[in-house]
């Protein structure tokens, strides 16, 4: 499905991302393999990384190059676009899906922590995708799939700073397919469930926890892979500023924000007919505050 494409994974060492990377090259992409090979936690970073899944692409007939530059950096982003159109002279599809986690209780999160996961998981996308979209504008075409989470949709505890930048990138995958639908290009988001490096970070200290983890481990990094190169495929080119979700054996479409009651007054409101009026209209409508395995409540299948 990818014959003659060039496609760009970010965190590409390992994981989802490695996945994406074999399973895109299998397809026939070149692929340009992106990871700073930091630890689970964004630090220790280690330049072998890339280079251990570009020569496993390799050894199975295909074509990579590996690329350990920080995504945090401008021009380490530019560079992951360079390294494509130099190795193999064109771009046409960008995966973001680079990351770590921090997770702290809001009260104890620090401004350095909130800096770094926001400057990788939303102002990283950003550079990325500005890089691409340069070339994808000059050539008519491109496709990006940028990696969400359901701590931004539904939400979770400890995870206020990677909530807040998988907002973000819901939004700027939206506003990207709505500048860039006239060069014929597209933008797409999955919130992958998966164990990784990153899930087995999740507390597993109350019974909950545990079962919340134990459902992570029955979840392979490989199964979400079919849907990504799917997205950067030209089988795809009607599918635009959508969101996906991923759970085992089964794919979820996202239904966006949109107004589900509305009320109104004459003459205006005070805080009063707000409270007296507005509040018991709209009350049976507000959702619960829950997190994603409240919603997500089964095993997966």
């Amino acid at each position: 499905m990818l014959a003659g494409k060039v496609i760009a994974i970010t965190g590409a060492a390992r994981g989802i991302g490695r996945e994406m990377a074999l399973m895109a090259a299998s397809e026939g992409a070149r692929v340009v393999v992106n990871d700073l090979g930091v630890a689970p936690d964004g630090r220790q970073p280690d330049a072998s990384a890339a280079e251990a899944t570009v020569a496993e692409i390799m050894a199975n007939g295909g074509q990579a190059v590996a690329n350990a530059a920080n995504i945090g950096d401008p021009e380490g982003a530019q560079s992951i676009i360079d390294d494509a159109v130099e190795a193999f002279g064109r771009i046409d599809g960008v995966i973001n899906n680079a990351g770590f986690l921090r997770d702290r209780m809001f009260y104890n999160l620090d401004r350095a922590d909130w800096d770094d996961i926001i400057n990788v998981h939303l102002n990283g996308y950003f550079y990325v995708s500005r890089a691409a979209a340069t070339r994808f504008r000059e050539q008519g075409s491109g496709a990006y799939v940028h990696f969400t989470s359901t701590s931004a949709m539904i939400g979770n505890i400890g995870q206020s700073s990677y909530a807040a930048a998988k907002a973000g990138v819901i939004g700027m995958s939206t506003s990207i397919a709505l500048d860039m639908k006239r060069y014929n290009v597209r933008s797409n988001c999955i919130s992958p469930f998966a164990w990784s490096r990153l899930a087995a970070t999740m507390a597993s200290e109350t019974e909950e926890d545990k079962i919340r983890v134990k459902r992570f481990q029955s979840m392979s990094a490989a199964k979400i892979a079919p849907l990504a190169v799917f997205l950067v495929s030209d089988a795809a080119k009607d599918v635009n500023a959508q969101v996906f979700c991923v759970r085992k054996d089964e794919i979820f479409l996202f239904a966006p924000q949109r107004p589900v009651r509305s009320i109104h007054r004459d003459g205006g409101w005070s805080p009063a007919t707000v409270a007296e009026h507005m509040l018991p209209a709209f009350r049976p409508s507000f959702h619960d505050l829950e997190v994603s395995s409240d919603v997500f409540a089964w095993d997966p299948i």
